[in-house]
């Protein structure tokens, strides 16, 4: 009997891996349209079926990023439900282990605003929307975790978890993968004080 394979992906979900996997690993400049068509086996003209542009495909890519993220936000809060002061603290936990791992190559968001400097690219124009998410997103929890200034906490985790994926590759925090939540944890402890109930 023959042994069951399984079907293979579509092309574009071949190309979309390839080219996620390198545009994280090396960088979105650093890495040509052939990098990604030889990689992933594909033909051009398939490639450009799919994608019309290299621009395309990054923003492909951060879109599929974008969703992963949400994914991520979601098992946080499901986690944490009802309680918005320890699903806080429950993201910068689990930034800490991220940034600790040895996979880890920065945010993919932060990556591409700062290789992509024209103000007038789709995908840094993507990348900065994301970065606005996450902010409501603190603001949001600061201010349903009872936080006296919700603004304020908000711009100090965002900065601090900013802080974060800079200083993985060049501070030796991988022994001590606690700093993050230590720090975030301080920081929302002041704001929304230390020795009060957890919002519900």
């Amino acid at each position: 009997m023959k042994q069951a394979t399984e079907p293979r992906k579509p092309a574009r979900d071949r190309i979309l891996d390839t080219a996620a996997e390198l545009f994280y690993r090396d960088g979105i400049r650093a890495v040509g349209i052939d990098t990604v068509i030889a990689r992933s086996g594909v033909a051009k003209m398939s490639l450009y079926r799919n994608f019309a542009s290299k621009d395309d495909l990054v923003c492909a890519y951060l879109e599929r990023s974008a969703q992963g993220y949400a994914r991520w936000w979601q098992r946080m809060a499901e986690r944490h439900p009802d309680n918005p002061k320890a699903l806080l603290k429950g993201v910068f936990v689990s930034i800490g282990h991220w940034i600790a791992h040895p996979d880890f190559r920065g945010c993919p968001f932060t990556n591409a605003a700062t290789e992509l400097r024209d103000p007038d690219s789709p995908a840094r124009a993507l990348a900065v929307a994301q970065k606005r998410a996450v902010r409501e997103r603190l603001r949001a929890l600061a201010a349903a975790a009872g936080a006296d200034n919700p603004d304020q906490l908000a711009t100090h985790l965002q900065v601090l978890m900013e802080g974060a994926y800079a200083a993985a590759h060049t501070l030796v925090i991988d022994g001590n993968a606690d700093a993050v939540a230590t720090a975030a944890a301080a920081l929302i402890d002041a704001a929304c004080g230390q020795n009060a109930l957890e919002a519900k």
